[in-house]
């Protein structure tokens, strides 16, 4: 097994270490009750030093009222919420923090949440919302210049997710694995042995895998904006977590 995306928490924990650095004192969690839910919440308490005011799991996926849980958020005193809310959910989510006027009065953050995909239905409500991630269509490295030029060119007005990036890596992965045998598929240590070097050109820039073949990467802090054109996208803005490397590596008895 090899993974090109990260274990389900590291992506929170990285928010986490964010609020942190902006000194956020108490935080409300809100997230849906499911396994990713769990891990997204549960990465955020692993690193965040602060107080932990409230935390809430809600039906999934067939919750999309947010109503309770926004004034449980609001009433408990916290400093900020974290929450996490894929798909149709998220852009649900930021509407109605939007609409009960709790954005004008409590930070945002987020993982998952704000993404290439839900960021044209979000629109103007993703302004200001801080989220976390191990790629952003921006990121300086040649290799995703290019991957990120063609795929506008070949889907006019779309930018990539950061699935597609990870999705990308896969493949240019298991290739680099079948360049170094020849093509000759039957030589699975060989192509283990390769797959573990990483040597393929990554859009995320470089990241290598830790004895468990989960990346050891870099985490950014990720901020929506108007481009040139006048569209929202998804803009780099710092390094939160540099070379990160997942908890429960020295669990795995690959060495």
């Amino acid at each position: 097994m090899f993974s090109t995306s990260w274990q389900n928490d590291q992506t929170p924990q990285a928010m986490g270490t964010y609020m942190n650095q902006k000194d956020v004192k108490s935080v409300f969690l809100i997230g849906p009750n499911y396994a990713a839910g769990k891990d997204m919440l549960a990465g955020v308490k692993s690193t965040f030093k602060g107080e932990i005011k409230g935390e809430e799991y809600t039906v999934w996926p067939s919750q999309l009222d947010f109503s309770a849980e926004l004034t449980k958020a609001r009433n408990s005193g916290a400093a900020a919420v974290f929450v996490f809310y894929p798909g149709a959910a998220g852009v649900q989510f930021l509407n109605q923090y939007s609409q009960a006027g709790i954005k004008a009065q409590i930070p945002l953050y987020t993982a998952f949440t704000i993404d290439e995909l839900s960021l044209p239905l979000q629109k103007e409500n993703a302004l200001g919302v801080p989220g976390a991630q191990q790629w952003v269509n921006d990121l300086p490295n040649e290799e995703n210049k290019r991957f990120v030029a063609d795929y506008r060119k070949k889907y006019p007005g779309l930018r990539p997710t950061f699935y597609g990036a990870q999705s990308y890596d896969a493949a240019q992965l298991i290739n680099s694995a079948v360049v170094a045998v020849k093509g000759d598929m039957t030589k699975k240590d060989e192509m283990k042995a390769a797959m573990e070097k990483a040597s393929f050109k990554s859009v995320r820039g470089a990241f290598k895998y830790g004895n468990n073949h989960i990346p050891i990467q870099n985490f950014y802090l990720q901020d929506v904006v108007k481009d040139a054109e006048g569209q929202l996208a998804l803009k780099t803005v710092t390094i939160i977590v540099k070379d990160s490397q997942d908890n429960f590596h020295d669990k795995c008895p690959m060495k």
